[in-house]
C-alpha cells in the first residue's frame, strides 16, 4: 500500500504543472503537514528539492516527496483534484482526521 493514494485527476494536474511550471527543474512536489489553520495542522504543497529522508512516490518523471515528520498524519489519505463550479483545486481525503475545519484546510488528529 501507497504512503498517500493520488487519484488520476490529481495525478493528471500535478504532471500538467511540472510541463508548464518554470520553477520545477530539479524539483518535486512536496506534500507537508504544518502547525497552523483553524484546527491546528494543515496542509502544505508546494515545489521542493529532495532531502535525505524522504519518502518518495513517484508519478512518470515527477517525484511526490512527504518528510518523516508529516508522513505521520499523512499516512492513508487521498490526494484529489476537483475542479469546476465548485471547485477547489488539491483536496486532502484524511481518514485519521477526528476534526476538520469549515475551509477543509486545515485537521486535528
Amino acid at each position: 500500500m501507497e504512503l498517500v493514494s493520488i487519484t488520476e485527476k490529481a495525478k493528471n494536474q500535478i504532471l500538467n504543472i511540472f510541463e508548464h511550471e518554470s520553477n520545477t527543474k530539479g524539483k518535486g512536489l512536496r506534500l507537508a503537514v504544518i502547525g497552523g489553520g483553524c484546527s491546528g495542522l494543515q496542509y502544505k504543497i508546494d515545489f521542493s528539492e529532495k532531502k535525505d529522508k524522504d519518502n518518495i512516490i513517484l508519478l512518470e518523471n515527477v517525484e511526490v516527496l512527504i518528510d518523516p515528520k508529516s508522513a505521520i498524519y499523512l499516512k492513508g489519505i487521498t490526494l484529489d483534484f476537483q475542479d469546476g463550479l465548485n471547485g477547489k483545486g488539491f483536496v486532502f481525503d484524511n481518514p485519521n482526521a477526528k476534526n476538520t475545519c469549515g475551509c477543509g484546510e486545515s485537521f486535528t488528529v
